[in-house]
Order: C-alpha cells, then structure tokens, then sequence
C-alpha cells in the first residue's frame, strides 16, 4: 500500500462516526487494488446519485416513498443488481468495480443505497444480519427492513426467516441480535471482510495481510483486527523462515 493510501485511510480512521462519508471511504478501499482509475469519475457517480434521488423524493411524505425514491434511481435508473451468476467473484466487494460492472454483493450496494440516502439526511442503517447484508429506514416512529441485494424487497419477519434459513443452510431462530443497527464503520469493515475471506481462502497470506491493514486504518479502535492482522503476520513470518 502507497503512502498516500495508507495517510488517506488513517485520516478516515481518526473521524468520528458521524462524519465517516461511508462511500467515499468505500472507493478509496477500492482504490488500493485499482490505483489506475481516476477516482474523480466514480465519487461524481455518487454525487450523481445522490443528486438523483434527492430529485425523485420531492414531494416524498412516506418511508415507502423514499424506499421508491432510492430503488428508482439506483436499480431502475442506474442499473444496478445483484449479483446472482459470479457472487463470489472479487469484483463484487470492490465499489470501483460494482460502479464499473452495475452489480455486487449486497454490503457492497447496501453502502451506495447508505450514501445515496445519507445525503438527503434519511434516517437509514446497516444491520447486524447473519450471512447477508441489510438495511434499516426509519421515520417517525415507522421502520422498515429492505434487502439491497433485491433492489430494496422490503422485508417482513417471515421473509427475514426465509433469508436466514437460506444463508445458514438450516433453520435458525431470529434473534433480536440479528436485526441490531451497526455503524458505518462496521458496514465498511464487512466489506473488507469479503476480500479478505476470499484471499484466506486461496491461501494469499500475503494478499490478507495487505486488506487488514487497510481495514486496521478506517478502524483503528476495532482490536480483533489488529490482532487478527497480527496472527496473520507471524503466519507469514514462520512459512518464510
């Protein structure tokens, strides 16, 4: 990782939760495996968004309207999905790649829905959803579930049920836990989490080490990172001896 990177994440990592910009923090994780785009082009894309939605939701007076608002231009609009066909390719926990190819993993599309809706000031959250990520809109005492993966299926207690017993691969109970908010920060982390899952899994030590430390910058207080990032480097230093 370049310098410039490593200063740029640090900065993110000092900011106070309510500050982190959640999809500009996003592309420049996706930067340090694509350091030949211009960044420039894809923070205008959210920018882009953003303004789009905030022209879809005038006049909006529900929670259903800004759900229709966000799923009219992100997924209708914009193009974007789910990616059924390739879901454990790479690509799709990479936010320079999701803007590229208009499809990833549902964390991946939770943080652009995140940004977009972050910008009309909407009160809106990650949740701590097994296997599969979620989010959670409010407004005035009224709360939804939606599935960012679904283009924004709003989602009932029977559904999520459905969703667990599918990500689990057997029937688990839903617990209170499951359906608790999580910040930005822990949004960005999951993210990272994929890339990192798939390089242990290809047995790249190296290729880990390098998202955890990336991951340890925008969350520095978070200590099982540093730990884990710690495991991984006696790892590597015992296979090189």
């Amino acid at each position: 990782m370049d310098t410039d990177l490593r200063e740029r994440l640090a900065g993110f990592g000092a900011l106070p939760e309510t500050e982190l910009p959640i999809g500009e923090v996003a592309l420049w994780l996706a930067y340090r495996d694509a350091p030949e785009v211009r960044l420039s082009r894809y923070l205008r894309h959210l920018e882009t968004m953003a303004e789009h939605v905030a022209s879809a939701a005038r006049g909006a007076q529900s929670l259903r309207d800004r759900v229709a608002s966000l799923r009219d231009v992100i997924y209708r609009f914009h193009g974007y999905c789910g990616d059924d066909e390739t879901y454990d390719d790479v690509q799709n926990a990479n936010l320079v790649r999701v803007i590229d190819r208009r499809k990833g993993l549902p964390v991946a599309l939770g943080v652009m829905v995140l940004n977009a809706a972050r910008a009309q000031g909407w009160d809106i959250c990650g949740l701590n959803f097994p296997g599969h990520f979620l989010l959670r809109l409010s407004l005035a005492g009224e709360h939804t579930i939606v599935d960012p993966f679904q283009a924004l299926r709003r989602l009932g207690g029977e559904d999520l049920g459905r969703v667990l017993e599918r990500v689990q691969g057997r029937k688990v109970r839903l617990r209170a836990e499951f359906i608790r908010s999580v910040s930005d920060r822990d949004v960005l982390v999951r993210l990272q989490n994929n890339i990192k899952s798939r390089a242990l899994a290809q047995r790249d030590t190296a290729r880990a080490i390098e998202v955890l430390e990336s991951m340890v910058l925008i969350a520095p207080e978070q200590a099982s990172l540093a730990d884990e990032l710690a495991t991984l480097r006696r790892r590597q230093r015992g296979r090189l001896n």
